[in-house]
């Protein structure tokens, strides 16, 4: 370990921490919340451009079809030119895309403009959970990337109330013009939120490395140890060429497998039903505005998701509540699919939520935990966007169901099919995971690099 990182390492929480969370957990926030408008906004352009289901399944493939290809790329780019920078740039993005989706003047123009607005979105995400993950000591690591991943509750439970007060008074395209706001928070981030430290030191820029640490030292009232350069130097990004390749030799391979296996699976299952939901509860029977009303209830439900995930992940460790976390969506899912009253609607539908963005909060923690710095973004990136596929395929089963057993059949069909498939994550999981917690990046990755010749653990 270098001697930077074990600086980290052994560091309380300090206010550039607190501040490095806030403001990234803030632009965190404002991607749910265009994720969480969409879902309103689907079921009201519907009506107002008389769209069919395939067109709303378009609508929602083409936002994740743009997140999986920002992912892919923003994940090598911040590997190269940094994580903030990636975060500034995909930030922008999305927020004037995302504005100007609200003067869409025909389907073609919104889907090209819901495709770039998904491009910022995924690039963001990767980026942000890895400079949190590298700002944070060991014993804080997992709990501080949960509480980021908790801002997108925020964000959703924001968009829902958007989606309840605002879309059937104004229209769904005052929900656009909102979602414009990150472009210009993103220069409030290029003052206050620096780069990471680890990235700085395998970059070759020490003496920033240095000061940042140094900083967070003083803010703790720790006594400052020397710097020395000798392990950053023999590790430096500039003698490292990290390619898409590279996650898949003997190192990373079981990393990956397992990465891709349960990011392609939350995606599927999650976007199948929360893109969804208010389009699902109209063809159950409910009214829209009760649909939304309906979601807003059960996106709360997220606070206590992320609360108990972010207190188990670091008491228990990452695989187990992984594991729990993927069963309890999977039966959750069930009973949702065959909820029969209002009251099992909200009542599972809360379950279905608290348990999934649980199991998203630590998802996000254990995913940059499994790669070395210079391979980190990378890695994410890519577990990322194959995730999009999963998301990107969704939205196009709902309608294909709906065809071939009806509205109210297909509502069952449909928590099925979900239910299937996060079962088989949590399985996957609880099989091939490997345990993070308590144990620092660098002896993560040297453990890693160390199964090339050993064999995989």
């Amino acid at each position: 370990m270098s001697n930077l990182a074990s600086r980290i390492d052994r560091l309380p929480t300090t206010p550039l921490m607190k501040r490095v969370l806030l403001l990234t957990g803030i632009g965190w926030m404002f991607d749910a919340m265009d994720q969480g408008m969409v879902s309103g906004v689907m079921a009201a352009i519907s009506r107002e451009w008389a769209l069919t289901t395939d067109q709303l399944g378009l609508l929602g493939a083409l936002g994740m079809l743009g997140m999986g290809l920002g992912a892919a790329l923003s994940g090598m780019a911040a590997d190269k030119w940094g994580r903030r920078n990636v975060i500034l740039f995909t930030l922008v993005l999305y927020g004037f895309a995302s504005g100007l989706s609200g003067f869409a003047t025909s389907f073609p123009m919104l889907l090209v403009l819901r495709f770039l607005t998904g491009f910022g979105l995924g690039g963001e995400l990767p980026a942000a959970s890895t400079l949190v993950s590298e700002f944070s000591p060991t014993k804080t690591r997992g709990r501080n990337v949960i509480i980021l991943e908790s801002f997108w509750a925020w964000g959703w439970i924001a968009a829902s109330l958007i989606a309840y007060l605002l879309i059937p008074a104004y229209g769904w395209r005052i929900a656009f013009w909102i979602g414009a706001v990150p472009a210009l928070f993103a220069a409030i981030l290029r003052m206050a939120v620096p780069e990471s430290p680890r990235y700085l030191e395998k970059a070759g820029r020490y003496q920033e490395a240095d000061a940042l640490v140094s900083l967070m030292e003083k803010q703790a009232g720790i006594k400052q140890i020397p710097a020395t350069i000798m392990d950053a130097a023999k590790n430096s990004m500039a003698k490292s060429r990290i390619t898409f390749l590279t996650l898949w030799s003997a190192p990373y391979i079981r990393s990956t497998i397992v990465l891709w296996v349960i990011w392609f699976g939350l995606n599927f299952g999650y976007y199948g039903f929360v893109l969804w939901t208010p389009s699902l509860l109209v063809g159950k029977g409910f009214a829209l505005v009760k649909s939304f009303e309906f979601t807003l209830i059960m996106s709360l439900a997220q606070l206590p998701g992320y609360a108990s995930a972010a207190w188990l992940v670091e008491k228990i460790g990452r695989k187990p509540v992984l594991a729990t976390y993927f069963a309890g969506t999977a039966l959750a899912a069930w009973l949702f699919g065959h909820a029969g009253s209002t009251a099992a609607v909200l009542a599972f539908g809360s379950m279905l939520y608290f348990f999934s963005l649980g199991a998203w909060g630590c998802v996000y923690a254990y995913t940059p935990e499994v790669y070395p710095t210079e391979a980190r973004a990378s890695g994410a990136g890519w577990a990322a966007a194959f995730g999009r596929i999963g998301a990107f395929i969704a939205p196009f089963v709902v309608p294909v169901l709906y065809r071939a057993y009806g509205e109210k059949t297909g509502f069952t069909y449909v928590f099925v099919l979900l239910t299937a498939v996060f079962a088989v994550v949590a399985l996957v999981v609880a099989v091939l995971g490997r345990e993070t917690r308590g144990r620092s990046l660098e002896s993560i990755s040297a453990d890693t690099t160390g199964s090339a010749r050993n064999g995989l653990k």
